[in-house]
């Protein structure tokens, strides 16, 4: 029996605050230096190392116009966009409505579109480490970075999640694949825009 395919599921529903107070720029929609925004690249780099990804953004009648342009150019990158309603209450909702999108899936690899540094083959290493009963995580000088993989077994734990509460409750260090890492993009995301540079 083939074994079920690890689906990616990325996060692109965080309001961003940090980067603009006033909420007129959407982080996820600011170019990187050659240009690409930084949501469609780390789509993009997902999509390469899994071929399956949800893309998870808010609904359009909470977020407006942006949600619908940021929708539109994930949707270009090969993923196939979930609107969550409940995103507004926070990262564990949106979590949450990505992997139930994809309920019979071996696994799961949570990413965050404000990531777009990590490299295709550190995703593809968190995938291949990846079996039903453990979280995968990768490490770059001793940090924990992103993304976390997480196997079929963490399926109910994971769609129960809500609010701002993400899935570090869920890991247990007794079930945690660590990964060694050279990759510095796992521990780099854009908080403001003097992040953007590369």
């Amino acid at each position: 029996m083939p074994q079920r395919p690890v689906v990616g599921v990325l996060l692109a529903a965080g309001r961003g605050s940090r980067f603009d107070a006033a909420g007129v720029v959407n982080k996820l929609l600011a170019p990187l230096p050659d240009g690409t925004p930084v949501a469609v690249q780390a789509a993009r780099h997902l999509k390469q190392a899994l071929g399956d990804v949800v893309a998870v953004v808010p609904a359009a009648a909470t977020h407006g116009a942006q949600v619908d342009q940021l929708a539109a150019l994930l949707g270009e990158a090969g993923c196939e966009v979930l609107r969550c309603a409940d995103a507004a209450r926070g990262m564990g909702a949106s979590l949450a409505a990505g992997v139930a999108a994809r309920p019979q899936a071996g696994g799961w690899i949570i990413a965050l579109a404000d990531m777009p540094w990590i490299a295709c083959e550190t995703i593809t290493q968190v995938a291949n480490a990846l079996d039903p009963h453990h979280c995968v995580a990768p490490f770059h000088a001793g940090q924990r970075g992103h993304p976390m993989g997480f196997g079929a077994d963490f399926f109910a734990g994971l769609t129960s999640l809500d609010g701002d509460e993400g899935a570090r409750r869920l890991v247990d260090p007794a079930k945690l694949i660590r990964i060694a890492s050279g990759d510095a993009g796992i521990l780099r995301d854009v908080d403001t825009p003097a992040d953007l540079a590369g």
